[in-house]
C-alpha cells in the first residue's frame, strides 16, 4: 500500500496550491479519503474528507470556504485545492485512506505560507 502526496511548497499569503495523493496497493474506489494537517507543536487535524464514490464531502474548521476536496477513482488520486492561503495554513498535509482493509497514511507534504 502506498499513498504519495505531492504539490506542497512555499506560497505567499493569498495564493493557491493543489495537493495530490496518488494511491496504490488497495481498492481505491472502496475507500474514504481524507486530508489531515499537522502544524509544529499542534495535533493533527482533519482538513477534508470525501466518500468512496466522491458523492459527499465534509470539511474541518480550517476550510471556511477556501478548500475543496475531490477524487478521480480512474486515476486512484485524491486532490485538495487550497485557495486564499494564510500563514496559519502552514503545516504538513497528509493523505489518509480508510476502508474495510484498515487505514493508511501517506508520508505528508509540506505547505508553507509566507506573510
Amino acid at each position: 500500500v502506498q499513498l504519495v502526496e505531492s504539490g506542497g511548497g512555499l506560497v505567499h499569503s493569498g495564493g493557491s496550491l493543489r495537493l495530490s495523493c496518488a494511491a496504490s496497493g488497495f481498492t481505491f474506489s472502496s475507500y474514504h479519503l481524507s486530508w489531515y494537517r499537522q502544524a509544529p507543536g499542534k495535533e493533527r487535524e482533519l482538513v477534508a474528507e470525501i466518500t468512496s464514490a466522491g458523492t459527499g464531502a465534509l470539511y474541518g474548521d480550517a476550510r471556511k470556504g477556501r478548500f475543496t476536496i475531490s477524487r478521480d477513482n480512474a486515476k486512484n488520486t485524491v486532490y485538495l485545492q487550497m485557495n486564499s492561503l494564510k500563514p496559519e495554513d502552514t503545516a504538513v498535509y497528509f493523505c489518509y485512506a480508510k476502508g474495510a482493509g484498515g487505514g493508511y497514511w501517506g508520508q505528508g507534504t509540506q505547505v508553507t505560507v509566507s506573510s
